[in-house]
């Protein structure tokens, strides 16, 4: 069994929309932490519990923070974290319960896997994941949108999202 403990200060959690129909909006949430149990020499005794603190969104404005924390988006006064629990780990994918605003649904996502690395500065083993996908925010109830004069919408639906996460390791 291998011990993981999670390094957020070497870690990230960014995403990014599609706005006005002609560009993309960033963004990124600060806090977030992620729990894993198994045998990192075999995939399929992994199991891991992300969690995430909505109202720690940051896209560099203010007042379109505030609005993604309200009820139109991520009602983060009544849902204060998002979860994925995994089900099944692979070299390449990872299988689980993403849960946003009290709806789960079952996602698969894509998994880099950057091999184990000695820490130079403590001597530490360290591991770490890359995490890639899109999820379609509407199945989440997050349906907020304004229609365009020219045509189209103010927001896509589609969120693409890319985690990157580092962990001490120890056996």
């Amino acid at each position: 069994m291998t011990n993981f403990t999670f390094d957020g200060v070497h870690s990230s959690l960014e995403f990014q929309i599609k706005h006005l129909m002609v560009s993309k909006v960033k963004g990124s949430f600060d806090q977030f932490d992620v729990a894993v149990e198994g045998d990192i020499n075999d995939f399929s005794t992994l199991k891991a519990t992300a969690t995430i603190i909505p109202s720690s969104i940051n896209t560099k404005n203010e007042a379109r923070d505030n609005h993604l924390k309200s009820g139109d988006f991520f009602g983060t006064d009544e849902f204060d974290k998002i979860t994925f629990v995994t089900k099944s780990v692979s070299e390449s994918k990872v299988v689980g319960d993403l849960t946003i605003k009290g709806i789960t649904n079952e996602e698969t996502f894509d998994v880099e896997f950057n091999g184990v690395s000695k820490n130079p500065m403590d001597g530490s083993q360290v591991t770490g994941v890359i995490v890639t996908g899109t999820i379609n925010r509407e199945n989440y109830g997050i349906n907020f949108n304004q229609a365009l004069e020219t045509g189209g919408v103010m927001l896509g639906k589609d969120v693409k999202f890319e985690a990157s996460a580092e962990f001490s390791i120890s056996e």
